[in-house]
């Protein structure tokens, strides 16, 4: 069932971050247990870059943490901490959307899915997750 294509609006908790982002009004959503998302309790959909804007002078307070192979850009508010968004290892063309951080009222969860990012390459090859970045036709 493929849902129709919207925008949605969302950001970190003081709002100092905020963006838009056209994905579909029902989306497929991913909780990872590796590392760093096991302990912020990530869960987030993906899609292309293009796809995603930040608004206004957002890009002032973000800041980006990385770590292993450096891939993933996992971005977080200067003020309140929050991670609205990042760039996925997975995905590295495309952004990742937490899904907690969409304002309400435009979104609702298709379906959830796991990947095992503490295997994180036996996952990365078997989930099917590397297309969540590309363009659905």
């Amino acid at each position: 069932m493929e849902s129709e294509t919207v925008m949605h609006t969302g950001g970190c908790h003081c709002k100092s971050v905020r963006w838009k982002v056209i994905a579909p009004s029902s989306v497929e959503v991913w909780d990872c247990n590796c590392s760093i998302c096991y302990m912020r309790a990530n869960s987030n959909f993906t899609v292309p870059a293009d796809k995603f804007e930040l608004l206004g002078d957002s890009a002032e307070f973000i800041t980006t943490y990385t770590f292993g192979t450096h891939t993933a850009k996992h971005t977080f508010c200067k003020i309140c901490g929050i991670t609205s968004f990042y760039y996925p290892r997975s995905n590295p063309e495309g952004v990742a959307v937490t899904i907690r951080c969409v304002d309400h009222g435009t979104m609702t969860i298709h379906e959830n899915k796991n990947f095992d990012g503490r295997n994180w390459e036996r996952s990365y090859n078997e989930s099917g997750i590397t297309s969540c970045s590309k363009v659905r036709k």
